[in-house]
């Protein structure tokens, strides 16, 4: 067995920007007898961690290797250019690439945005980390292209972003091995593909319906009325009435013959 079934937890992998938090709660409340652990891994061993089983399933950045990975895409990030809170590019809510041309950009070895170089003035070396060039920025040396959520998790109170309307952007997706798709990784699968706990698709049936039995039991109880209403049917229509009618009618006819 290999996998979650081989493990006394569902191991989530994530990369750096993602969070998985409504997803967890979601999952803590439908399989509370399995417990789930987060596998925190930067985005670029992502891949490997999932290709060697030291987690079940990742929230990692496309693409992946669809050899052995499968994956199903979340959302797409819209990515920004992290400045100085007093540099000219804060005078406007977006930005164009063109318009940042003529700036001296910094390229991270773990960027995820995939461009071999990114538009404008390279800095003079490439720094080790998102986080490193983070820091560049603070210190004056260039600007900074990144997704949304990394800008927002390296906020520093000396930095701002916007939004850069013709830049790559970077995908966000599910995925696991392929042949490693066990019943725990379609639980989470159900999950961020917001199915409910009843679904037909989800590995988990529905909760057993009690209310058969009961119905079944009610049944004679329901019969009594059914029987009530028959005899009231015949006490006024069965049709003893008809000799008493007779008789009524046998004394309107005397009646004439008296006169």
């Amino acid at each position: 067995m290999t996998g979650s079934e081989a493990s006394p937890t569902f191991r989530l992998a994530y990369v750096p920007g993602v969070t998985p938090a409504k997803w967890v709660r979601i999952w803590n409340e439908r399989r509370p007898d399995v417990p789930l652990t987060l596998v925190p891994v930067p985005a670029a061993e992502a891949s490997d961690v999932l290709r060697r089983g030291e987690a079940d399933a990742g929230l990692v950045r496309l693409p992946v290797d669809r050899a052995v990975l499968s994956a199903i895409p979340l959302y797409t990030e819209a990515t920004v250019v992290v400045a100085p809170r007093d540099h000219v590019v804060t005078a406007a809510e977006e930005v164009s690439v063109d318009e940042l041309a003529d700036e001296v950009v910094l390229h991270p070895l773990d960027d995820v945005l995939g461009w071999e170089q990114p538009p404008g003035e390279p800095a003079f070396e490439r720094p080790a980390t998102t986080e490193d060039a983070v820091e560049h920025v603070a210190s004056g040396i260039g600007i900074l292209y990144v997704p949304q959520s990394l800008a927002r998790l390296h906020h520093r109170k000396d930095l701002t972003y916007r939004t850069v309307l013709d830049a790559p952007q970077s995908d966000v997706a599910l995925s696991w091995p392929e042949d490693a798709t066990t019943d725990l990784v379609e639980d989470f699968i159900g999950i961020v593909r917001g199915r409910t706990v009843n679904s037909t698709r989800g590995r988990t049936p529905p909760p057993a319906q009690p209310k058969t039995k009961g119905k079944r039991t009610e049944a004679p109880a329901r019969r009594k009325p059914a029987a009530g209403k028959a005899t009231g049917k015949t006490g006024t229509a069965g049709k003893n009435p008809r000799g008493s009618s007779g008789g009524a009618k046998g004394t309107k006819r005397g009646k004439p013959r008296g006169r």
